[in-house]
């Protein structure tokens, strides 16, 4: 926290330190005022007031000009850099350069999120911003906004759908469902059939401990319903599980070709209608001109765009 004295800034006018720093550049009030865009009695009136602001005479009339007092050297000496700084913070457009910025980021995303999206994304950033850091924070559907409010993290990749007042969501994608399993466990063809997959058990992964989901609705609509084995809020624990015991688990189809690759699972649309899985950027409205995010919001939009 800045320690500072308000009272002792009452009377201070910066238009005056920059006349004096004029002033000790042109060593003349009237090629000052001339610099200054000012008459020549304004900015007499100026110096008259800096003096009994620091009670020094600051300036001394000699045939070389505006001769400046010891005291003038010094208020000089400090005032010019600390100008300088102000009229860099004030006026220069702030930039930012990847390449070259060691900057850290806070995001906040799901666990499958996270294993779809951040090996593309980190391999990017590696190349073209090797001094950014990444901090990724777990949430959910349910907690990223709050989360963000309570700015647990700069930005997150949210598939939730509702947004406070204060916050921005962009849709960048949208993903469907699809339902993996391993064929040693299961010798099940593709595409499955509704029988094959209220035939078998199940793996689901709900954020609130839930068995029921917009799957089971459907399901419901034509009088069948499946059997729900085991429930997880995390998606990282399945692949292993599916190799190891018959069931099915349904899952965003962005995690697919990297299951199937790796766990050799098998893979197939879900039988019945499945709700959207909307990828969005959610962030602060008062991140909106932060360069750093802006800029970070443009490659994670070009990175998820392209992912499978």
């Amino acid at each position: 926290m800045f320690t500072i004295r308000e009272n002792d800034f009452h009377r201070i006018d910066l238009n005056l330190l920059t006349v004096l720093l004029v002033l000790y550049r042109e060593g003349s009030v009237s090629r000052a005022a001339e610099k200054l865009h000012l008459g020549q009695p304004a900015v007499s009136n100026a110096l008259a007031r800096l003096r009994d602001m620091f009670d020094d005479p600051l300036f001394v009339r000699t045939a070389a000009g505006m001769t400046p007092t010891p005291r003038a050297e010094t208020l000089v000496a400090a005032l010019g850099p600390m100008m300088e700084q102000m009229q860099q913070v004030l006026f220069q457009p702030p930039s930012f350069t990847p390449a070259t910025a060691t900057h850290v980021f806070r995001l906040g995303m799901s666990d499958w999120v996270e294993r779809w999206l951040m090996p593309e994304l980190q391999a990017c950033l590696s190349r073209d911003a090797p001094g950014i850091t990444l901090q990724v924070s777990a949430s959910d559907p349910f907690r990223d906004s709050e989360q963000l409010l309570q700015r647990e993290f700069d930005l997150a990749i949210s598939v939730g759908q509702s947004t406070a007042a204060t916050l921005r969501r962009e849709k960048i994608t949208s993903l469907q469902f699809c339902t993996l399993w391993h064929p040693e466990q299961l010798p099940l063809e593709t595409p499955l059939t509704v029988n094959d997959y209220v035939g078998n058990d199940h793996a689901l992964v709900s954020y609130r401990g839930s068995t029921w989901s917009a799957i089971d609705e459907q399901l419901a609509l034509q009088g069948l319903s499946r059997r729900v084995r085991y429930v997880t809020p995390y998606f990282s624990s399945l692949p292993a599980m599916l190799k190891r015991i018959p069931v099915l688990a349904t899952v965003p189809a962005g995690l697919a070709a990297d299951w199937v690759a790796h766990y050799g699972l098998r893979c197939s649309p879900v039988p019945v209608e499945t709700p959207e899985i909307a990828v969005s950027l959610l962030w602060h409205k008062s991140s909106d001109k932060d360069l750093p995010l802006t800029w970070l919001r443009t490659v994670l939009s070009r990175v998820i765009k392209a992912l499978p």
